[in-house]
């Protein structure tokens, strides 16, 4: 066996070499085959265009830090080729500049070139144009479509060609993608999505990449595509044929959040489970999906209705803070994993099964090495399983690795790393005084719009996806002497969503907005009308594309038909569907670009009477930053629905005042199967209250905030706050070594709970249990205050006589940087 030290040292070795030769990548039914050596790789998701340019080598360098051997991501067409045949490769989208970052530190790249890529991204990757092109079908065995995609697949491959970033030609991609989870839908498609499934396998195989392709959730996947696996767990996933390896290309360390719902989480146990799990039962391969998430700047988000924020309670959030103990428990994982590579991708594999859900998996060569996998699958009871004469605490619905048959050193479910608690403190200096300007609607209210047609138009189709908004104008003109006559009629409109604001002559009427799943709705409201000439005004808005699901590129959204109509007390009814309607698309104040802090609109923002909870208003203000390297949020609690920019920089789309349901936040247990409904946090919260503002956004120079609100909101409970580490908890048995660290420079000022003997709880609630040595909070003030960070071995010795049984004894300590 290698020792964890000397492993460490041969990785840092290769790693460091990664940019100096050529490497030649194959595979087998075992593994990925880099230079003639099987491998287990572990790989971690991070989008590009999810984050900045200058965070990017931060976040590359935690992952590496973190255990992981590649970087994993996406190519997002409609981000490159917005217009057809324009492209934009600049910024957070340089992905060239992204892959030498990931090589310079020494790690392998994933290039998921798609080009379709779901993603929770906007249309899911595609750009809508494609969707305006006469005859064309998505995904599917369509001449026009393929040409498309065949066109922009070309240009990337090429891109990363003429850069040399292809591992045969000394960079660092070493596997590809084409298509992604097409397998789900398959059969919808019928015979023209098998026949555009194998087009796509010849296509990629043409583009000669010189490393392997792979296809996800694709069961039929044609040679030599590889099929992989997404999901929770892979551990079960077999491939379609005995030559590919057992890759799982998404291992979901968490989930999306859409508006309306709570805060998802999955436990570090369960993810570590599975991991475990899946290099036990043959996998070589495994992606974290997201390793970091980040956020859907400007209008980026798919869904529809998915928040800004794309956190997914990854390993590092969505600042790019480490999020602990997330990150550390894997790390240790990773590790323990690796000291048995050779065997994992060499060795012989048999089971022992030691009765009540406990398996031993041992990989052995040729009796000279092996390494073992104690698993406790019950999910009640911890288990004493014993084996070659050794005895092994295994808790409930967790795996022990032994990477000798001997020692243990990892257990999924005891977790050593540190808890650390993230807090968000208000920036004092930053005082935001507003100014404001109301959306210039007038000619709009009045019927003047772009362009007109005898129909009710659909809106994606219409506005080609340059703007969240589309305004249909129409008028009536109505008679006293008429039967039909009314002067309060109900205004009933039919709408695919998603939202939809109604005035009649120059009034809001009324507003609505779909639930999440279901995005048509009916919309009425009564209406004030008048003796002669009346102007109907809807304005239709958009809160992110369909991403996923067989045809999702054809889900409509505007009024599109409606019908429209007026509703009289007698239920007489006035059909304006088939009138001329006029249009408009996007708002002024967005076509002018008023977000721009050094553009001239000729506006004078006022400055006195700020409007509270007035809709269609514009906000302006300027702040400073602190010093520091602190994540910086905007916390809009008080907004209704918008959109912010910072120094003319779309920092997303916001929506505080969509609360999650009260309900459906119930106690975690990491021993349950996890889905993405359990473990959620924040019922009856806001679904998104904190934005992010990179500081690469910001200047050192007074910076402007520009908001626009749709909804109405309260901008004087608007704020800038930092996130840092507050608290930091560790709760670690006997006989291992609590390890505590506070961020950058800080150091601990206290130590608010400390307790060797049988502590109950969790860190923020941790309480003294039935046991407990008298010198724990001494010992621990001692070792950490004033300090850093501390470490302290935890043994009776150290602590005095607890009064607790021999079995089971631990010490929870909770600490303030």
């Amino acid at each position: 066996m290698v020792g964890p030290s000397r492993a460490l040292s041969l990785l840092i070795a290769i790693a460091c070499c990664l940019s100096s030769w050529a490497m030649n990548v194959t595979y087998d039914g075992r593994a990925i085959i880099i230079d003639g050596q099987r491998r287990v790789l572990i790989s971690g998701s991070i989008h590009y265009a999810r984050s900045t340019a200058e965070m990017w080598p931060d976040l590359i360098q935690k992952a590496k830090e973190g255990g992981v051997d590649a970087i994993d991501t996406y190519i997002f067409w409609n981000a490159h080729e917005p217009s057809r045949g324009e492209y934009n490769f600049e910024g957070n989208l340089n992905f060239i500049k992204f892959i030498k970052i990931v090589q310079d530190a020494g790690l392998y790249v994933v290039l998921r070139i798609g080009p379709y890529v779901c993603a929770e991204w906007n249309y899911g990757g595609f750009p809508v144009w494609l969707h305006q092109i006469p005859g064309i079908e998505l995904r599917t065995d369509n001449d026009i479509f393929k040409a498309e995609m065949q066109t922009f697949t070309n240009l990337i491959v090429s891109m990363v060609k003429k850069e040399k970033l292809l591992a045969p030609e000394g960079g660092p991609v070493i596997i590809t993608q084409i298509e992604n989870e097409y397998g789900n839908f398959i059969k919808k498609y019928g015979d023209s999505g098998k026949r555009y499934i194998q087009w796509c396998a010849n296509m990629a195989k043409s583009l000669d990449v010189g490393v392997p392709w792979i296809m996800c959730q694709q069961a039929d996947a044609p040679s030599p595509m590889i099929n992989t696996c997404n999901g929770f767990y892979c551990h079960k996933f077999k491939p379609n044929r005995p030559s590919s390896p057992k890759m799982w290309t998404e291992n979901w360390t968490g989930w999306f959040k859409g508006w309306g719902e709570s805060q998802p989480h999955r436990p570090v146990e369960d993810v570590a489970y599975a991991v475990a799990n899946f290099f036990a039962s043959g996998g070589t391969f495994q992606n974290y999906y997201m390793y970091h998430g980040g956020t859907n700047f400007g209008r980026t988000s798919g869904g529809p209705y998915l928040t800004t924020s794309y956190d997914y309670d990854a390993p590092l959030d969505e600042y790019g803070n480490i999020r602990q103990p997330k990150w550390g428990h894997l790390k240790k994982l990773h590790s323990a994993i690796k000291m048995m590579e050779k065997i994992l991708t060499y060795g012989e594999v048999n089971t022992t099964q030691l009765g009540n859900a406990l398996v031993v998996t041992k990989f052995s060569i040729n009796e000279t090495s092996s390494g073992c996998f104690l698993t406790n699958a019950n999910q009640s009871s911890d288990a004493n399983a014993t084996y070659n004469g050794n005895t092994y605490l295994v808790p409930s619905r967790s795996i022990s690795i032994v990477p000798d048959c001997k020692k243990e050193v990892y257990n999924t479910a005891k977790v050593t790393t540190q808890t650390s608690l993230m807090v968000n403190k208000p920036v004092k200096s930053a005082k935001l005084s507003w100014k404001w300007h109301s959306e210039i609607m007038e000619d709009t209210l009045n019927g003047k719009g772009s362009f007109s047609n005898e129909s009710l138009l659909e809106q994606i189709m219409t506005t080609g996806d340059a703007s969240d908004y589309l305004w249909y104008m129409t008028s009536v003109t109505l008679n006293k002497s008429s039967t039909s006559w009314s002067k309060k009629m109900n205004l009933r409109v039919k709408t695919k969503g998603h939202i939809l604001h109604a005035y009649v002559n120059n009034c809001l009427i009324g507003s609505g907005y779909a639930t999440k799943g279901s995005y048509k709705f009916d919309f009425e409201q009564e209406a004030e009308l008048r003796d002669g000439h009346n102007f109907i005004t809807l304005l239709s808005a958009t809160d992110g594309l369909a991403n996923y699901g067989a045809f999702f590129d054809l889900q409509k959204a505007g009024i599109d038909g409606g019908p429209v109509e007026l509703i009289g007390n007698g239920k007489e009814k006035i059909d304006l569907t088939k009138n001329k309607w006029s249009y408009k698309i996007g708002l002024n104040g967005e076509m002018s670009k008023i977000y721009l802090p050094s553009a001239s609109h000729g506006l004078n923002w006022n400055s006195d009477r700020l409007p509270i909870n007035k809709s269609m208003t514009w906000y302006k203000t300027t702040f400073e930053v602190p010093d520091g390297n602190d994540s910086l949020v905007l916390d809009l609690q008080g907004m209704g629905k918008g959109h912010a920019w910072v120094n003319g920089q779309s920092i997303g789309r916001y929506w505080p005042s969509f609360l999650a349901a009260d309900s459906g936040c119930e106690p975690c247990d990491y021993r349950q199967k996890y889905d993405s409904d359990k473990c959620r946090t924040e019922c009856g919260m806001p679904s998104q209250r904190w934005y992010h503002v990179p500081r690469s956004f910001t200047t050192k120079a007074p910076n402007t905030l520009i908001l626009f609100e749709e909804v109405g909101g309260d901008p004087s409970q608007v704020s800038l706050q930092t996130v840092t580490i507050g608290t930091v908890c560790a709760n670690v048995a006997e006989g291992s070594t609590l390890d505590l660290s506070c961020p950058g420079s800080r150091s601990f000022s206290e130590i608010q709970f400390a307790s060797f003997g049988n502590p109950q709880g969790s860190c923020g609630s941790f309480k003294k249990g039935s046991c407990e040595a008298p010198d724990a909070l001494a010992a621990v003030k001692k070792a950490c205050i004033g300090r850093p960070n501390c470490s302290i071995n935890v043994t009776a010795n150290a602590f005095g006589p607890s009064g607790c049984s021999d079995l089971g004894k631990r010490l929870a300590v909770q600490a303030i940087c």
